[in-house]
This record gives C-alpha cells, sequence and structure tokens, in this order.
C-alpha cells in the first residue's frame, strides 16, 4: 500500500503526484499500487525514456516510484512518469509578467523557460527600449529574470515575451479556437496508440482486424484486467 499520504480517489486529478509500489509486469507496461481499489496502470509510454529494451530495466515488481496520475476515471487510474509542467497552455495569460530562466541565446533574441510546456522567446527588440546590438548584451543562459507574455499561438505552441513594461500585448484573434491538448492529454493519447499496438501483436496483419479496435477501450480492459482488491 502507498503511504497515508496517498490522495483519496476525489482528489486524483490528472498531474496530482503519487507514489506508489510496483506490483507486478505486464506487456505494456507495470500495475502500481497507490493506495486505491484497483492498482494503476503506468504505460510503457509513460517512464519518460527510451533507453532501456526491458521494462525490468525501468521499474521491477516491488520497486517504489513516484509518478503523476494522466487520467482517473473511477477506480480505473492511469499512471505516467512524466512531470507536467507547471504552467499549463491554458493558464497562460497575454499581458501576464512570469518569472522565467533563460535557457538559450540565438541572433535573433532569448528563449525563457517559464515553466510552461515550451520556453517563450524574447525577440531582441523587446529586450530594452533602446537598441540592442545583440541578446547577449543584455541576458546570460542561467539569468532569472521577468518577462511578460505579448502574444501566445496555441495552435503552433508558441509564446512571444518582452522585457519592456510598454510593449502592445497582442491577441490573435485568427488563432484555432479548437482547444489544444495539454502535455497529460498527449501522453495519454501516446498510451492509447501504444496499447493499440499491444493489443495488436499476433492476431494477424488483417487491416480489419486492426482497425477493429478501439483503442480507449482497449486502455480500460488492460486496467480491469487487475482484479479489485
Amino acid at each position: 500500500m502507498a503511504d497515508e499520504s496517498t490522495p483519496v480517489a476525489s482528489e486524483l486529478q490528472p498531474g496530482t503526484a503519487v507514489t506508489g509500489t510496483v506490483k507486478n509486469l505486464v506487456l505494456c507496461g507495470a500495475f502500481v499500487d497507490v493506495g486505491q481499489p484497483r492498482e494503476a496502470l503506468l504505460h510503457i509510454s509513460q517512464f519518460g525514456r527510451t533507453d532501456f529494451r526491458n521494462i525490468e530495466d525501468v521499474v521491477k515488481p516491488g520497486d517504489t516510484i513516484e509518478g503523476f496520475i494522466l487520467r482517473a476515471d473511477g477506480d480505473q487510474i492511469a499512471l505516467t512518469m512524466v512531470k507536467p509542467p507547471a504552467l499549463p497552455w491554458s493558464s497562460i495569460d497575454v499581458g501576464s509578467t512570469y518569472r522565467g530562466t533563460v535557457i538559450r541565446i540565438e541572433k535573433f533574441g532569448a528563449f525563457v523557460d517559464i515553466g510552461a510546456e515550451r520556453p517563450g522567446m524574447v525577440h531582441v527588440s523587446e529586450m530594452a527600449d533602446g537598441y540592442v546590438g545583440s541578446p547577449d548584451d543584455v541576458v546570460r543562459v542561467g539569468d532569472v529574470i521577468d518577462v511578460r507574455v505579448i502574444k501566445v499561438n496555441r495552435k503552433r505552441r508558441q509564446i512571444d515575451l518582452s522585457m519592456k513594461d510598454d510593449s502592445p500585448i497582442e491577441v490573435d484573434l485568427n488563432e484555432d479556437v479548437e482547444a489544444v491538448p495539454t502535455a497529460m492529454e498527449l501522453a495519454l493519447r501516446r498510451a492509447q496508440m501504444g496499447s493499440r499496438k499491444d493489443a495488436g501483436q499476433g492476431r494477424g496483419s488483417s487491416r480489419r482486424s486492426r482497425s477493429s479496435y478501439d483503442t480507449d477501450e482497449i486502455f480500460k480492459r488492460t486496467i480491469n484486467s487487475q482484479p479489485k482488491r
């Protein structure tokens, strides 16, 4: 069983940190006891690494692992070992100021990690009120700076930043209004695709056979294969 700090089922929202014990391994990953009625599935696509040949190279029965809730649907729980971003796309507000770290400098500007899924970019023209000949005249890699979001393009997943207080903000009216999947949602899709591949092994190469599998149902069946304790 997990320790007493493990959240109750009603608190298991996507991104919630949990600690659990690996109970057993299966073809597509591992089942982990996180203190809930049914063990959670940690799919191989959610290990957070690809430099392994066998599941045992990453986790073994009895191991204590730290992970995050990928999905919690009733008592069906999917885990990931990939830490979610501190600042999801839905929380990035144009015009708001964030503190970030300069992680890369190019001739045209600097990239700043503000805790989002991707770093934002400060163009050289947005670094100071006067002329700036080169970005490294103003910032260095590792500098912690305050930046203001002046534009977010969720379709292209780009964040434009400014170090100036008076730069106009821009709302992209042509931006695709369809909800951009979060890192957790993208991870779930990868897990579903992995489950479809696992389910297709040894069942022949018929296109009809492969297309008959619904990825979400396969994912649920994999989780449901574990009996409640």
